[in-house]
């Protein structure tokens, strides 16, 4: 199912995420919110948007990674 991204967040976020490849909800998944912020034209109003347009959908965005710890200075 490809649920279309919200026109309210505005032509910027959409053609800033239309550049990455990213035109639906499901899309909008494979990225982590850090992705999405350093999109040029994706702002704090169309992030919100999104993120409750993926809550409503029970989408969500991609989970940063988790870096182990593994050992003194890294090693």
């Amino acid at each position: 199912m490809n649920t279309p991204l919200p026109a309210s967040i505005g032509r910027p976020a959409t053609n800033a995420l239309g550049s990455v490849g990213i035109t639906s909800l499901e899309e909008l998944c494979k990225i982590s919110e850090k992705e999405l912020t350093e999109l040029h034209g994706v702002g704090p109003k169309a992030i919100g948007i999104l993120k409750n347009a993926l809550d409503e959908s029970k989408l969500c965005l991609l989970a940063p990674e988790i870096i182990k710890p593994t050992g003194i200075h890294g090693r």
